[in-house]
């Protein structure tokens, strides 16, 4: 291993934002973990980057403790330390269902992999930061412009959107004495698989359907790589990432 060489972990690296991700810092020079559900989805993510790339795919469920305990094991195994937990992994749930009609199941799924599935990663990252020399690290959140205000028919991703944000708070502060920066991202409208409804048309808040534009997923990635470059003395808290004339000022 280069010892100068910087580590991260970034989870939901099989598709849309967490693979440009792992693609803009496989392309800086990082050593990349890619965590995600689907062993074919991440490989396709290596390919991409190519073979001098240092990315190495890790098939991960980050809703399982068991899992993520041995995702952080791997890494470990392989680099001897992590220095930025991009923390990506999510899901929308159910599109179009009224509040009151939302199965308890769908509430959970979502819960469990946009809250639960940060905090079970956040957690081991942190462990690894703390305990390894030299000590610290930073650990990037993925949050939305759901954690601000939401979309009609929302309320599982928006709640847990709102939830990161707290999450993202508490590992700031926890993580000071130990050199753990923590920031969150919020991001709308990038051009993934997940967002390609929203150019044919998404409910508004009006109760109408419109197009909304996008912007390319790699403005993302080359923001959380300023973000996770950055000194560890120095941190973004949070950043507004969006298409630039998409309906979120006035919306809600």
């Amino acid at each position: 291993m280069n010892a100068a060489r910087r580590i991260a972990v970034v989870t939901g690296a099989g598709s849309g934002i967490g693979r440009s991700v792992a693609l803009e810092l496989a392309a800086a020079g990082w050593a990349v973990a890619s965590a995600g559900r689907r062993a074919e989805a991440l490989e396709e993510t290596a390919d991409l980057a190519g073979p001098d790339a240092d990315l190495v795919p890790v098939p991960t469920d980050v809703t399982d403790p068991d899992a993520v305990a041995a995702l952080f094991t791997t890494v470990r195994e392989h680099y001897g330390r992590v220095d930025l937990l991009f923390n990506n992994a999510g899901t929308f749930g159910p599109g179009g269902v009224p509040f009151e009609d939302l199965p308890h199941s769908a509430w959970t799924k979502v819960v469990d992999v946009n809250l639960t599935g940060a905090f079970l990663c956040a957690q081991a990252a942190f462990r690894q930061m703390k305990e390894q020399t030299p000590q610290g690290g930073r650990i990037i959140n993925n949050g939305s412009i759901s954690a601000h205000v939401p979309r009609p028919h929302s309320a599982p991703y928006t709640a847990t959107k709102h939830a990161l944000t707290g999450l993202t708070k508490s590992i700031s502060l926890d993580g000071r004495p130990y050199s753990i920066a923590c920031g969150q991202i919020d991001i709308g409208n990038a051009a993934t698989e997940m967002t390609r409804a929203m150019q044919s048309g998404v409910l508004q808040a009006n109760g109408e359907l419109a197009a909304e534009p996008v912007m390319d997923a790699a403005d993302v990635a080359r923001t959380v790589r300023h973000m996770a470059e950055l000194p560890l003395e120095a941190n973004v808290q949070f950043a507004t990432v969006l298409a630039t004339n998409m309906p979120f000022i006035g919306r809600g």
